[in-house]
């Protein structure tokens, strides 16, 4: 009978690296679309109007008004009896009434681009947690899937040398 060969370090770290590449493929490009389209958060890229309307509070001071409608640094531009007029909107100071457009991420990078603001108060803090934990082995079992010594893996570890550098220096600059 043939002795059973164990299998090396090497051979596992490759097996699970290809197979938790396959798992987070679909995960890595929705973070990857999602980080392209928060790159350009602060242009109308990707973005389209939406009409809000809103019940305030009556005869709140136009700072508060903006508190509450997310919008920073509310300005008003004019004033007609009761409405006060502001960038994109107005509020009514008798009924309290709110009207004002916004721009919203279109679907589904509005959805993508949640997984990113993710915050350890909301259950998909788990998802991500878990997701980084899988990119970050791939980064190190990518290590294991050359031999020690061959020419690849010397060439493999200059470039993760020079992605360090690199990053390093970015974060630098």
């Amino acid at each position: 009978m043939e002795a059973k060969k164990s299998k090396s370090f090497n051979y596992y770290m490759r097996g699970l690296h290809r197979d938790i590449g396959y798992f987070t493929f679909g995960l890595i490009v929705i973070y990857a679309l999602s980080g392209i389209a928060l790159i350009y958060r602060n242009t109308d890229f990707l973005k389209h109007e939406v009409t809000v309307e809103k019940q305030l509070k009556p005869e709140m001071p136009i700072e508060d008004v903006g508190k509450e409608l997310r919008i920073r640094e509310v300005k008003v531009t004019k004033t007609e009896g009761e409405i006060v007029f502001f960038q994109n909107g107005s509020y009514n100071k008798t009924s309290g009434d709110a009207v004002f457009t916004s721009k919203e991420v279109i679907f589904p990078f509005n959805k993508f681009i949640n997984f990113h603001k993710a915050i350890s108060s909301k259950a998909t803090h788990w998802f991500n947690l878990v997701f980084g934990a899988l990119v970050l082995f791939m980064a190190i079992s990518s290590l294991w899937m050359f031999k020690p010594g061959t020419k690849t893996f010397r060439r493999g570890m200059i470039l993760v040398g020079v992605g360090i550098l690199f990053t390093v220096l970015l974060l630098l600059f």
